[in-house]
């Protein structure tokens, strides 16, 4: 027998979350890119407890090739420290840089494009033109600027790449304030008395997370591009040892020590690739229009099993 309203053994709905989720797995790409992070996560979290070299020290001839010695089988930089000792520990320090330019973006953006959707009027026209004037100054000299002023140290180069990364996220906030805003829960909402700060981040951002969710995934790609940009220029945090650093401490030597370049740039190509295709994955998964196309293919199919 089969319970009441599940005729003919149909599978019972599962929740809008699960199916986002199976969504996000059908995504062949996403999983690549899960896979991709995952490896980089277990390359710079738990490889330094079984290789326990620090990247600092010098531990062999300069410029030495890979395989040269077991000391350094990914060969020795210009000044003979370990490559794969500064891989393997200079992904804590990119991965955190990213992540926290991320939640800086996150948070000014955010805030910003909610007051900005929500009140409307002159709240929204001046927050909106205090974005276009931080969204129209070259990102990379503001950020050398911030840097330059306030000290190459991890935690102003995230402050500087989300300062000048907030704008785009800002916008996209305001459009999903002011189209969550008129619907008809959101009415309901503010006619039994809901407080503004109650309809901002209890009723409203909920609604809107799902594209942020997806903005943030991209600029943690970004930001790790960002600050191996900045390393190269020379304006890394010297006392932490980052891809950036290791690209930008090496370029003299390009032509004749390869690796000391590329096998850093290896590791930062596949991090941003995997977090791209991450983020590729949530857009497929939490886009509505997607997300509903796959709902009215379900309901076709169980109503063809009837």
């Amino acid at each position: 027998m089969t319970a009441p309203g599940n005729t003919h053994g149909a599978a019972p709905a599962r929740s809008p979350a699960r199916e986002k989720w199976a969504a996000f797995v059908r995504n062949r790409s996403a999983i690549a890119g899960l896979a991709l992070i995952a490896l980089v996560l277990a390359m710079t979290l738990i490889a330094p407890s079984f290789y326990a070299v620090d990247p600092f020290d010098i531990v062999w001839r300069p410029l030495a090739p890979p395989g040269e010695a077991p000391a350094v089988p990914l060969g020795s930089d210009f000044l003979g420290r370990d490559v794969l000792a500064g891989i393997i520990h200079g992904g804590r320090a990119s991965l955190a840089v990213g992540a926290s330019a991320a939640a800086i973006c996150l948070i000014f953006g955010i805030a910003v494009g909610a007051a900005a959707g929500f009140y409307g009027g002159l709240v929204d026209e001046g927050l909106m033109r205090i974005a276009e004037f931080f969204q129209v100054l070259p990102a990379l000299i503001f950020a050398m600027a911030l840097v330059s002023l306030f000290g190459a140290t991890l935690a102003i180069i995230a402050f500087a790449i989300g300062v000048v990364s907030w704008p785009p996220v800002a916008r996209l906030t305001r459009a999903e304030f002011l189209r969550i805003k008129e619907l008809d829960y959101v009415r309901a909402s503010r006619a039994i008395g809901a407080s503004d700060r109650r309809l901002i981040w209890r009723i409203i951002l909920p609604g809107a997370l799902p594209p942020l969710i997806v903005a943030a995934t991209l600029t943690v790609g970004g930001a790790i591009l960002f600050e191996a940009g900045l390393a190269f220029l020379g304006l890394g945090d010297p006392n932490a040892m980052s891809w950036g650093l290791m690209i930008g401490a090496n370029r003299d030597f390009v032509l004749e020590a390869w690796w000391t370049v590329t096998l850093p740039g290896i590791a930062i190509f596949l991090t941003v690739l995997g977090v791209s295709l991450i983020g590729d994955g949530l857009t497929d998964a939490l886009d509505p229009r997607r997300y509903g196309s796959h709902l009215r293919h379900r309901t076709r199919w169980r109503g063809q099993g009837r």
